[in-house]
């Protein structure tokens, strides 16, 4: 049995969850999401628990197993608490700045480039060089993150880029002078 997979998800105050066939819903204080389960793994609500389980042991359905009840417990977290990622952005002249909902960076080029939030996605500047993503779908989350640092990765020169907040870049040593 899959370790994850056979774990029970206790559902919080405040949340409901309704399995319609494939289909299963998450509503809490927060907002919704929904999930379409794939086709052999069953989901049950019961006693205040979503339990995952599968038919049989064949490949697809055990790997299926744990990344089901992953993904119900993500949307559980995401409804009641939410998701956030940071962003750092490191240069000298590199900023970035909030323009109603968007988000306005100068990382040298010859324009600064404007992104907008997909929908769900909130962005909140933090001085001039911090940035957070924050929304109730991690899977959006991480994605609009990592296209913000899609624009100008950090380089390992120097370590001028968008970085993840945390994040580490290792640094090369650059050409030997005489």
């Amino acid at each position: 049995m899959s370790r994850i997979g056979r774990l029970p998800i206790d559902i919080p105050a405040g949340v409901t969850v309704t399995v319609d066939g494939q289909a299963v819903a998450v509503k809490g204080p927060k907002g919704e999401l929904s999930l379409t389960v794939a086709r052999p793994i069953e989901v049950k609500v019961e006693e205040g628990q979503v339990m995952v389980s599968r038919p049989d042991d064949e490949r697809e359905s055990r790997s299926l197993h744990g990344l089901t009840r992953s993904l119900i417990n993500n949307n559980i977290i995401g409804v009641t608490q939410g998701y956030s990622k940071g962003l750092e952005v490191v240069g000298t002249g590199y900023r970035v700045q909030q323009k109603g909902s968007s988000v306005e960076f100068a990382l040298g080029f010859s324009h600064p480039v404007l992104v907008d939030p997909p929908a769900g996605i909130t962005f909140t500047v933090e001085g001039n060089n911090k940035v957070t993503v924050s929304g109730i779908d991690k899977q959006a989350v991480g994605e609009a993150a990592a296209n913000i640092r899609k624009i100008r990765k950090p380089e390992p020169y120097k370590g001028k880029g968008v970085r993840y907040a945390g994040e580490i870049v290792r640094r090369k040593a650059g050409k030997a002078g005489k």
